[in-house]
């Protein structure tokens, strides 16, 4: 068990802008970062953002000064116009966060400004660095294990419905960097395990609804759903309807689980935004981002809702309970 402590940095608001008043023995202006994102900014993983700031001596509020601007509810058109913003303040950094496309748009806004991301795709193959170990140009940042972990939530949920013959992939094609490693993966782990796969496309409300109408037609026994931003936007949905059809799913995120999921298996998301606050410091003492090498964080946390379990009538073995990092009662 553990808790998480939320901060209240900005609301819901499509563009929102945090400053704060420069202290009364300020000699000269405090720097400026940019912070574009796709992701609630009071969401737990922005305070790891700071601390990795602070771990390069830099306080927000103190000797720093933050803009947000966030394209609520997965908002992507937004993103353009919310990064120009941003770039024209003017920011000595830009920070990205939430998705490939929030990281393009920062791109697309300035070829001076240091950028830099967190994503959970190969920033190589979506044309944002030209190398991992040296990226050049603008831009650098973090990663985190995506898709990479798709078979492991096959073969989580395949514990929890051992007998279950089919399972279901709910992606989203509007993202095709996430969807299209996330199939792969999918059908490498369905046939490993032995079950039929159900590939099943969503990108609205309508096609939410209308996928778990086809899974419960389909008899599918359990259904794993992508890490794409724009699906865990709506998680409160997709939560309410796994719980309408009796279906057991398994997320990415632990925000689902702590929204009445069954269970996540996905990325730490802290740890990448403490490598990204880090980063934005380093760059603010002078450091180029073209020169640091695109980190990726590897800490994955197990969570699971026992109460969605007895809800479902399923028994969660004990070997799984004691790889659990959270176990909600």
């Amino acid at each position: 068990m553990k808790r998480r402590e939320f901060i209240a940095l900005a609301g819901n608001a499509v563009a929102v802008s945090v400053s704060w008043p420069r202290t009364s023995g300020a000699q000269q202006p405090k720097p400026a970062v940019g912070f574009l994102t796709t992701i609630d900014p009071r969401r737990a993983e922005f305070q790891s953002f700071h601390e990795g700031l602070a771990e390069k001596g830099y306080v927000d509020g103190r000797n720093l000064t933050i803009h947000f601007r966030h394209a609520a509810e997965g908002n992507n058109e937004r993103l353009p116009a919310l990064a120009a913003e941003l770039v024209g303040l003017p920011v000595a950094v830009l920070m990205s966060s939430g998705g490939v496309a929030t990281a393009l748009a920062a791109k697309a806004a300035t070829r001076t400004v240091p950028i830099v991301f967190t994503i959970g795709v190969d920033p190589v193959a979506a044309g944002l660095v030209t190398s991992l170990s040296r990226p050049g140009g603008n831009l650098t940042g973090a990663t985190l294990l995506a898709s990479d972990l798709v078979g492991k939530r096959f073969e989580v949920l395949r514990e929890l419905v051992p007998v279950a013959r089919t399972f279901a992939l709910l992606s989203n094609p509007a993202n095709r960097f996430i969807a299209e490693a996330e199939r792969t993966e999918s059908q490498a782990a369905a046939s490993v395990l032995g079950i039929d796969l159900l590939m099943l496309n969503a990108n609205s409300d309508r096609e939410i609804e209308a996928a778990f109408a086809t899974m419960a037609e389909r008899r599918v026994g359990g259904l794993v759903v992508s890490s794409d931003p724009a699906l865990t936007n709506r998680r409160g949905q997709i939560v309410a309807l796994a719980a309408r059809y009796a279906m057991p799913a398994i997320y990415f995120w632990r925000d689902y689980t702590a929204e009445g999921g069954l269970v996540s298996y996905g990325a730490n998301r802290g740890e990448s935004y403490r490598i990204a606050g880090g980063y934005v410091g380093r760059i603010l003492k002078g450091e180029m981002p073209g020169d640091l090498p695109v980190q990726q964080a590897t800490k994955v946390e197990l969570s699971i809702n026992l109460k969605t379990a007895k809800a479902l009538g399923l028994t969660v073995p004990l070997t799984l309970l004691g790889r659990a990092d959270e176990v909600i009662e």
